[in-house]
């Protein structure tokens, strides 16, 4: 199992955010192109505890199907995504909104584990750590851009394993 924490601030009200994060139609803005993103649910998707949403993305060019499940969702402070059919063994996506002076905290913390033992930790020393560290960094920086300000540097990114 690995673990993927990522914070960004925002100088946006977390009610405000919040209402951007809970419509999944914005998971297409804010992921790369190179991913092919593609919702399949038919939209509007109602987001709430317990909704499922299907999604296409491509992995090195071959399409995968995602479907997600909605297993916590308290706005606006928080909401988690589980992955129940995807390229993961094991997917859970905890997003957190803390208001702060001027803004707001965006926390993300993903545990995550792939599939094929020694070989999926082969591909995630080479590959998939890459490929995360590249999704999120799109994400801030398209976070940044939507909401009107600038980031200097990259975000700060924290992969560890899980015991």
């Amino acid at each position: 199992m690995y673990s993927l924490k990522s914070t960004q601030f925002v100088p946006e009200e977390r009610d405000f955010l919040f209402e951007f994060f809970a419509y999944p139609e914005n998971l297409g803005v804010i992921t790369p192109s190179w991913l092919s993103f593609q919702i399949l649910t038919p939209t509007p998707v109602p987001m709430r505890q317990g909704a499922l949403i299907d999604y296409r993305i491509g992995l090195a060019g071959i399409p995968t199907r995602w479907r997600t499940y909605i297993s916590t969702f308290e706005p606006p402070h928080r909401f988690v995504d589980e992955q129940l059919m995807g390229p993961y063994d094991f997917w859970h996506h905890r997003h957190e909104f803390e208001s702060v002076a001027a803004g707001t905290l965006l926390h993300d913390r993903v545990v995550y584990d792939l599939p094929f033992g020694p070989l999926g930790r082969l591909v995630h020393l080479v590959a998939i750590r890459k490929q995360l560290q590249g999704i999120f960094n799109h994400r801030h920086k398209v976070i940044a851009e939507r909401f009107g300000y600038s980031v200097e540097q990259p975000p700060s990114l924290q992969f560890s394993k899980e015991t």
